[in-house]
């Protein structure tokens, strides 16, 4: 189980943001609490897709606190894990 931050660099007025997704939506919000950010910014609960956009400044404080730094390849590979799991529980 984990959380994970992208290296997306998209600009957002003067700020620039990257993903934040996890395993599970437990473990996401947990630690959206930890650097601060509110549930209002959650997106897509409940999907496979579920994450947070989030700034650098808590990008660096979720990887300080055990977030793990990955690419755009890799966040396509737990979304589709995400989506295989989904799948199979509702078979």
């Amino acid at each position: 189980m984990g959380v994970y931050v992208d290296d997306m660099q998209a600009s957002y007025g003067r700020m620039v943001m990257c993903h934040m997704v996890a395993d599970t939506d437990e473990e996401l919000h947990a630690m959206a609490d930890a650097i601060g950010v509110s549930r209002k910014w959650h997106q897509k609960g409940g999907t496979p897709h579920s994450h947070y956009d989030i700034c650098r400044s808590k990008r660096a404080q979720a990887v300080r606190l055990g977030a793990i730094e990955i690419g755009k390849a890799k966040l396509v590979e737990i979304i589709r894990g995400k989506r295989a799991r989904t799948q199979e529980g509702g078979a």
